[in-house]
């Protein structure tokens, strides 16, 4: 256990907020801050209660990260810890480890918080696993101490690039296995596209900065297999709904993340078959057993 209750500020309160709500209320002092708060709960100071924290947590997605470092930015303490679980893009091409860094450069310790972490599965008592990302390892134990005696397990890497880039592109072959599995094509399939989303994934981190073994770890493969697996899966079931044909759905960080790649041409997508079939899809759901069926007779060289 931490040698004494830290103070937290949970900012937003969705999902992943209620999870880390749910691990760290018995422990340790938590407030929860919200754009528009529940009725109910009764609004406060965002930059006031920063100030009296040990630890923010962002449980945003990616495009308000900046808005908000930024806001409580002079409120923080030079002890301050500010963690992100935001697995998308932002408006400018920026993973929430890029985005705390150039908000906060050096001025404050930061960290990012990545792997197989389903919501619904932490509050029922579950264990959840999560790589924690950040340059400094005292940050990673301060971190590691606020978790201690919960069921959320951290590991340390440095690799932030590496890491945010898993999170975000997870989601993305996530879809795939969403479509294979509305198409009904079998097990074999899931096996197949582990191994060749495991690959690619692993080519674009290092081309993006990235080590080589990060794709490997749990923000890698490990949240891929939760995401890709799990039926409750909001990625996997868009995969679901592309077949059907029930486009009014389809959105999510990985769709917005294929937006912003196309956009800012972040990585050249015709490099990587995998992920560019499923930009494809996205962009033009059609015939997807006849393109799937290209693919592999692309991959493998017969029909």
């Amino acid at each position: 256990m931490a040698d004494r209750d830290l103070s937290v500020l949970l900012v937003g309160y969705g999902e992943m907020g209620h999870a880390f709500d749910y691990l760290l209320s018995p422990r340790h002092h938590v407030r929860i801050w919200q754009r528009h708060p529940e009725e109910g709960r009764k609004p406060f100071n965002l930059e006031r209660a920063a100030a009296e924290s040990d630890f923010i947590v962002f449980c945003v997605p990616a495009n308000p990260v900046a808005e908000l470092a930024a806001r409580i930015g002079p409120s923080l303490n030079e002890n301050s810890i500010c963690l992100s679980i935001a697995k998308g893009l932002d408006a400018q091409g920026r993973p929430a480890a890029r985005i705390l860094h150039d908000v906060y450069g050096d001025r404050f310790n930061f960290g990012v918080l990545y792997g197989p972490m389903i919501s619904e599965e932490i509050r029922a008592g579950r264990p959840g696993f999560a790589q924690m990302g950040c340059s400094n390892a005292d940050v990673y134990k301060q971190t590691a101490s606020l978790f201690d005696g919960t069921r959320l397990y951290l590991e340390h890497t440095a690799d932030m690039i590496g890491i945010s880039w898993c999170a975000v592109l997870k989601n993305v072959y996530a879809m795939f296995f969403g479509i294979a599995d509305e198409l009904g094509l079998g097990d074999n399939m899931r096996g197949y596209l582990a191994v060749s989303a495991s690959h690619e994934l692993a080519a674009i981190v290092t081309q993006l900065g990235g080590k080589a073994s990060t794709p490997s770890g749990l923000a890698g493969l490990g949240d891929l297999i939760t995401t890709a697996t799990s039926e409750g899966s909001h990625h996997h079931e868009l995969g679901r709904l592309l077949v059907r044909g029930e486009l009014s759905q389809i959105g999510g960080e990985g769709v917005h993340a294929l937006a912003i790649v196309r956009q800012f041409k972040l990585f050249d997508l015709n490099r990587y078959p995998l992920v560019r079939l499923i930009d494809g899809i996205i962009q033009q759901p059609v015939d997807i057993t006849g393109r799937l069926a290209e693919y592999l007779a692309s991959a493998y060289g017969h029909l």
